[in-house]
């Protein structure tokens, strides 16, 4: 990896591990402060939240992993490209939010 290339650490149990903390140091990956209360700067967990929410709407029986596969693989293709593109145009103000915030609570 090259130096252009900051590592986004959320503070996330997977990210704080030794073995990825050594990694990153060995290979000089720089990695961006996170405040501990931000809100989530990633797009993609507002698209997992609208996922979530639409396979909550349905009957999905519990403990049948391919019902529930199969009800997750139809509601992705249903998912409403505007909303994904919505939740990504968004991203600026969130982050001069965040920013503005100093990485505390947001409206957002």
């Amino acid at each position: 990896m090259g130096t252009d290339v900051t590592f986004t650490d959320d503070k996330a149990r997977q990210h704080r591990a030794r073995l990825v903390q050594s990694y990153l140091k060995r290979e000089t990956i720089p990695q961006m402060a996170w405040p501990a209360r931000s809100p989530d700067l990633n797009p993609i967990e507002n698209v997992w939240d609208m996922l979530g929410r639409r396979i909550l709407g349905r009957s999905v029986p519990t403990g049948i992993l391919h019902d529930f596969q199969q009800a997750l693989l139809q509601e992705w293709a249903l998912l409403p490209q505007q909303a994904i593109s919505d939740t990504i145009s968004s991203m600026p103000r969130l982050c001069q939010a965040c920013i503005s915030a100093r990485g505390y609570y947001t409206r957002y």
